[in-house]
């Protein structure tokens, strides 16, 4: 019987998940990371993951199930990792995406190191995505779910081979709302809890101040420029603004203005109309391919470059070093550094990168 260990946040995904994987014959045991104190985030009352009252739920579901449930602290790594890795990019005019950091560095390298070290054979979560393995390529290979409102392919781009080779995704051929009626009909006390929102360690949603309170340094105010160069107003600092954002600027000018840059260098925030807004390239880096050991010049694919966008056409074109052109057929609306790009090929996961 294989041994396997379930990531549980506490919500109704990774509860469902762990029952799938018990029925099935599997050796389960849960384990909830413990990733932050509660006195560390800001707000303790919104919705979140990884809260005190989440290890609670997920236990509560291992008793009602009958298998044994542990908490590993990983608060430092997370710190390391995450947190200021989010800090770090924020200051450096990046707006980075902290779940992909945390699957990547936490749930799919420190949680899997460990469980191999306990001897298991598997760790599992709670992912809507689709693991399988391709005899032709002899690659393992990552497609979207059943329920594609629920993909989470997007953050699951930098799996490596290894990783997916003993990672399990039971809720592939489920959709959410079968998974709310299995945790019902087997008395799971979450099977009506909310999906968590923002991120988990700024639930209140205020990215700026929690920055503040993570650096030593004081936020500079800088200038506004518009696409030419020419000074147009001041801003209160960086962290408070993101590529494609209007409301918030502080300052009237007389027509819609969004963010179209931001330069770290010269510490100032480029402004524009929404059509200045749209961009046909872009290039990432640190790139992590999936179904393929490298991409191809000219490769087609289609390509999405935020977790909530639709994927478009567009091409690949490998660079000497080492990053990756991405040319859309269309222009693409508020390409943002620090976020990801995922290429895909149908439901294929090709792989992905940071955009640059």
């Amino acid at each position: 019987m294989s041994k396997v260990m379930v990531g549980m946040s506490g919500g109704v995904d990774s509860s469902v998940a762990a029952k799938l994987l018990l029925d099935s014959g599997y050796d389960v045991t849960g384990v909830t990371l413990k990733l932050f104190a509660n006195e560390d985030i800001r707000d303790t009352e919104t919705r979140t993951c990884c809260a005190l009252s989440d290890v609670e739920d997920a236990r509560a579901v291992a008793y009602k199930l009958g298998f044994d449930h542990l908490v590993f602290n990983f608060k430092e790594d997370f710190r390391e990792h995450v947190i200021k890795n989010f800090v770090d990019s924020y200051l450096a005019g990046f707006t980075p995406n902290p779940c992909i950091e945390c699957n990547r560095h936490i749930k799919f390298d420190k949680m899997l190191r460990r469980a191999q070290e306990l001897g298991f054979d598997y760790i599992a979560t709670g992912h809507y995505a689709l693991r399988e393995f391709d005899s032709k390529t002899g690659r393992y290979t990552l497609r979207r779910p059943k329920d594609r409102s629920k993909d989470q392919t997007y953050v699951l781009y930098n799996l490596t081979q290894y990783q997916l080779e003993r990672t399990l995704f039971p809720l592939a051929g489920y959709e959410k709302t079968q998974v709310r009626e299995i945790a019902q009909a087997s008395g799971l006390i979450n099977s009506r809890k909310p999906d968590s929102q923002d991120i988990c360690f700024v639930p209140d949603g205020k990215y700026a101040e929690f920055i503040k309170d993570n650096i030593n340094d004081e936020i500079k105010p800088g200038n506004f420029v518009d696409t030419n160069g020419s000074v147009i107003g001041t801003h209160k600092g960086l962290i408070y603004y993101t590529v494609g954002q209007r409301k918030g600027l502080g300052t009237a000018f007389g027509k819609p203005m969004f963010v179209v840059d931001k330069d770290k260098k010269t510490n100032t925030v480029v402004l524009g109309s929404n059509d200045e807004l749209f961009t046909r390239e872009l290039v990432a880096d640190d790139i992590n391919m999936v179904s393929v050991e490298k991409p191809e010049y000219g490769m087609r694919v289609t390509a999405k470059a935020r977790y909530n966008q639709k994927d478009e056409p567009a091409v690949l074109y490998p660079m000497d070093d080492g990053t990756l052109k991405v040319v859309f057929d269309k222009p693409q609306r508020a390409v943002t550094r620090g976020q990801a790009v995922v290429f895909y090929d149908g439901d294929l996961v090709i792989g992905g990168g940071t955009i640059i």
